[in-house]
């Protein structure tokens, strides 16, 4: 079993950029699919924007940022992070999601996506959003 908390930074058109320069600064991969390339364009406009992004180096930095789509609420310092809980298979993340749904708000519901086994994403009781996936490799 393997299980990681990961830092998701959230931006409205900067990710990419910000991205990198994590990279630059840290080193290592960085791994970006725009929401087309995901399948999940709700604004043509927004298509080329990241949905999922990923630095990590071989010294253990690891952070993901994507690009809120205008759909989402989001303002600079107000939502500018997510907690990303990644485990290797569903039987492992399954009961961390049923534990942390309880009393929370789901914005997406634990399922299978385009781009994961499953994915999905909630508010807590305390305010603070999760997403928890089942990693994968991106075969880009």
């Amino acid at each position: 079993m393997s299980l990681q908390t990961t830092t998701h930074l959230n931006f409205r058109g900067d990710a990419r950029a910000a991205l990198d320069f994590y990279q630059s600064v840290f080193g290592g991969d960085l791994v970006a699919v725009t929401y087309a390339q995901a399948g999940a364009v709700e604004d043509p406009a927004e298509a080329e924007q990241i949905m999922w992004g990923q630095v990590s180096s071989p010294a253990g930095f690891r952070v993901m940022a994507y690009d809120a789509p205008a759909s989402r609420p989001w303002e600079r310092g107000q939502a500018p992070f997510f907690v990303s809980v990644r485990a290797d298979d569903a039987g492992e993340l399954e009961p961390y999601w049923a534990r942390l749904a309880q009393g929370s708000t789901v914005i997406v519901d634990l399922a299978p996506a385009a781009w994961a086994p499953l994915y999905g994403m909630l508010v807590d009781p305390f305010g603070v959003t999760w997403v928890l996936d089942v990693a994968v490799a991106y075969g880009g």
